[in-house]
């Protein structure tokens, strides 16, 4: 059974029909043996088989995964009666036998314009695009031929999964996800290459690094209570792929929120060593208080220390990537709702596919599976909801920000009035006047008053330091730009309808918007420079 609360690392199959029978038990092994160590890499996250069940490789491929408790997606390139016409009796029971069995069997929708005469092969080269659009990695039993004319084989699947060059809209495949598990089937009685010999075809470090990440937030995940409210109207019909884009949406939210509470303690623990480092130090330098220069390390080490828990919790990247993984499924929840067959992978910018291609991969795995059941209104339950919360964010920003110029102002004044009780002492019984008459131990006012003014100037310095890494003032920007994007497509959903274009054009804002706030953010993390 599906867990669909997670992100389900998807495999792709696709292969010759043609398996000379010596082979058969060399492949078995081969691809039981892949399936079980990407289950051992990713022991936190569910692998899918994603297969259009053809006689030969892909029923092989079936089966071992039938062996291993790995369920499966049964992707069709036609209705199953026309199908079956393909497979010999033998096959035909095996085919059968899996699609009962298949978590979900359904005939994958056309990703090309549909000919006026479309043939058998036109129908098999959709299934193809299909599997290599929604896998992580691509199980090919294959003879390694490149040059093979067909339009819809596992050579043209193949390339498909590597370059994604089968739609000119989104031609540049995934960072890391343009991934092949090459598990060499021949087709010649004198092919060199051995039987069952695996490599692999793409960015393999890329790759494998996405899988670690998917792997990491499905474990945390795992032990997320989410409360935060329902995305949709509870009394929708029951769609077990949107209410799990919406459980997924609510674990990303609490994980980023939390992440993000980490990381602003950090940085503030760090603002706050920062200057006790400095008024330490000056203690140690201008008061001759020789002890303070253990108390400078002993702060030293708590701010090494702090940076090291920012490094080990990795907060800030977590709280990046999970707000983007949360942004873009409530997007992909909402478009579903609404009846589009967008897929939020073909629209994500391009910024945030090289930067967290691991999400972009999530949102291929999450995207599979039967279209939407139905069309409903989303201006309320998604346009007026996000409407208001831009505009209650605007007003919480807008009063930290005045906070921390308050902050800022105070301690310039203070500074400020430091200086002036400074200069009167200098000019009336310091050395600025010569007529001016000595007190005693005017070295030691001197000291307190230096004392003084570097302890304040180095707060000043770092609260305004620590306050500038939020960003408040872009983000009060921002969420002004949003409410009023809102309102502006809610007019338009009054007056034209919920589009498909109107929809389309609601979600890559929306997806642009989270970009641009991640790229600055991401420049603005925890570390000892503050």
């Amino acid at each position: 059974m599906i867990e669909r609360d997670a992100i389900p690392l998807v495999v792709g199959v696709t292969g010759h029909r043609n398996i000379r029978a010596r082979d058969r038990d060399t492949l078995y092994a081969a691809v039981a043996g892949e399936l079980a160590r990407l289950q051992s890499r990713c022991p936190h996250s569910q692998l899918i088989l994603l297969n259009s069940l053809a006689e030969g490789a892909d029923l092989l491929c079936a089966q071992a995964a039938a062996d291993l408790g790995i369920p499966l997606m049964a992707a069709l390139p036609m209705e199953q009666e026309a199908y079956e016409r393909d497979f010999s009796p033998e096959a035909l029971l095996r085919f059968r036998a899996l699609c009962a069995g298949a978590e979900q069997t359904f005939v994958t929708p056309p990703a090309e314009p549909l000919p006026p005469a479309p043939d058998r092969d036109f129908f098999y080269r959709q299934a193809g695009i299909y599997v290599a659009a929604h896998a992580h990695v691509l199980l090919a039993l294959w003879d390694g031929d490149e040059a093979s004319p067909s339009p819809c084989g596992t050579a043209q699947t193949v390339r498909f999964m590597l370059r994604g060059d089968f739609d000119p809209a989104d031609a540049v495949p995934l960072p890391g996800f343009g991934a092949v598990l090459h598990i060499h089937a021949p087709t010649r009685e004198n092919d060199p290459v051995p039987a069952g010999q695996v490599r692999f075809l793409g960015e393999e470090a890329a790759f494998w690094e996405a899988l670690d990440r998917t792997d990491e937030f499905n474990a945390l995940a795992a032990g997320v209570r989410a409360e935060s409210p329902s995305l949709l109207p509870r009394d929708r019909e029951k769609d077990p792929w949107l209410d799990g884009m919406e459980a997924l949406y609510r674990k990303a939210d609490a994980l980023s929120l939390r992440y993000a509470g980490v990381y602003r303690r950090i940085l503030g623990g760090l603002a706050v060593l920062s200057t006790l480092i400095t008024f330490a130090f000056l203690l140690y330098d201008e008061a001759e208080w020789h002890g303070m220069i253990l108390l400078c390390g002993l702060f030293l080490l708590g701010a090494w220390a702090v940076q090291r828990l920012g490094d080990r919790t990795a907060s800030h990247r977590r709280y990046l990537e999970y707000r983007t993984l949360a942004e873009a499924m409530r997007v992909q929840a909402f478009l579903r709702y609404a009846g589009s067959q967008t897929k939020i992978q073909r629209i994500l910018p391009w910024s945030q596919k090289t930067e967290t291609g691991w999400v972009a991969g999530a949102l291929k795995a999450c995207a599979l599976g039967m279209p939407p059941y139905g069309a409903h209104s989303v201006r309320d339950s998604w346009v007026e909801q996000q409407r208001q919360y831009h505009l209650e964010a605007k007003a919480k920003s807008a009063r930290t920000l005045k906070g921390s110029d308050r902050v800022v102002s105070w301690a310039l004044g203070l500074s400020i009035l430091v200086y002036g009780a400074v200069l009167v002492f200098e000019f009336v019984w310091g050395d600025l006047n010569p007529f001016s008459g000595q007190i005693p131990d005017a070295e030691r006012y001197r000291t307190i008053s230096k004392l003084l003014l570097g302890g304040i100037s180095a707060a000043t310095l770092f609260i305004s330091n620590y306050y500038g890494r939020l960003s408040l003032s872009r983000v009060r920007a921002d969420h002004e730009k949003m409410a009023r994007f809102y309102e502006a497509v809610a007019a338009r959903m009054d007056r034209f309808g919920e589009s498909e274009a109107l929809l389309c054009l609601l979600a890559r804002e929306e997806l642009v918007e989270n970009g641009n706030w991640c790229a600055y953010q991401r420049e603005n993390g925890a570390d000892f420079t503050l």
